[in-house]
């Protein structure tokens, strides 16, 4: 730092200010900075600069998992925004196990993260009291259980996102119906779902939803093909998971069935491979970089101006994106 200092004729505080962007530097100063460290080709130690200042310019990311596409996009697009800052990303994967959570917390803490986002909920409500008491900030993104009053959050109206797949599917005629559902993760996509049902005097029965314990194509192949045998009469299956809804459309070419002549398949989530299937997939489109941008920015905020962020509920709009996957329902 000296020697950049020396090069650009500077004091070492000022690189530093330029290194870290906590202090306004005029813009052609911070260019002969920028200009000496890269003709010297200096590396700023940030084991020794957390150690002076309290602060690693990182932020922890809990994610389920980053097989499912959805929840890769929110790693891309927070690490996105953590790098137009000048921060780091540091991943953790809680594979939907609240023991392995909890440990990821500990390992965090001793490793003095600046902030930490909890992307999706599922196997962490118990440990909320926990997180409540953590020495950094906290925020919830894509958390679809009970909404907790404690931190920060910025989701999706997921009730509002299953009522426009069953509002779509209604508007197309559609009256015998399955539900593919990740349960209870779910509950709210179902719940939105059969009240666009229900409003013109419909019900969707328990009967009529298939649960899967294995949230990937093959756990949506299975549960669509034990739904098609059961009720051949199926007009339309609404899937949880864009993923999900891949595997009924495979299981709707095994059975025979016509998609969308015979059978209209709708998902969730838009993720990239929706566009690209055959047929391609009518989804509802979740905005998921949006909602790891805002939350990301609202940890950053809390950070630079050193105070917890503020307890609120943000919920972002989902939107209908029709394909080729579904059409008006056969005529009996």
């Amino acid at each position: 730092m000296r020697e950049v200092a020396e090069r650009a004729g500077v004091t070492k505080q000022t690189v530093s200010n330029v290194v870290t962007g906590r202090v306004r530097v005029r813009p052609e100063t911070e260019a002969r900075v920028r200009a000496a460290i890269a003709e010297l080709g200096y590396t700023p130690n940030l084991v020794a600069r957390s150690l002076a200042t309290g602060a690693s310019r990182t932020v922890g990311l809990f994610v389920p998992t980053v097989t499912n596409a959805f929840y890769s996009e929110v790693v891309e697009e927070a690490e996105n925004v953590l790098e137009e800052h000048g921060y780091h990303l540091l991943l953790c994967t809680t594979r939907q196990d609240a023991s392995r959570a909890a440990r990821h917390m500990a390992s965090l803490a001793s490793r003095s993260v600046d902030a930490l986002l909890i992307a999706g909920d599922e196997g962490l409500d118990d440990h909320l009291p926990l997180l409540a008491d953590a020495r950094f900030p906290i925020a919830l993104c894509a958390w679809e259980t009970e909404i907790p009053s404690s931190l920060p959050v910025v989701t999706i109206d997921y009730e509002q996102a299953g009522h426009l797949a069953g509002r779509h599917l209604r508007d197309l005629g559609h009256e015998r119906v399955a539900v593919v559902a990740s349960l209870p993760a779910h509950a709210d996509r179902l719940d939105g779902f059969r009240h666009a049902f229900e409003r013109d005097g419909l019900t969707v029965p328990d009967e009529m939803v298939f649960p899967v314990t294995d949230p990937t194509a093959a756990g949506g192949f299975a549960a669509a093909t034990r739904a098609l045998r059961a009720h051949p009469e199926l007009t339309a299956v609404f899937a949880t998971y864009d993923v999900l809804a891949i595997g009924a459309l495979d299981a709707a070419r095994t059975l025979g069935r016509a998609v969308p002549g015979s059978l209209s398949v709708i998902g969730h989530d838009d993720v990239d491979e929706a566009r690209h299937v055959h047929p391609s997939l009518t989804t509802v489109a979740i905005p998921s970089r949006a909602m790891a941008r805002q939350a990301i920015e609202l940890l950053l905020h809390a950070i630079e101006n050193d105070r917890p962020p503020v307890n609120s509920l943000q919920l972002l709009r989902p939107t209908l994106v029709p394909r080729d996957s579904t059409a008006p329902a056969p005529s009996l």
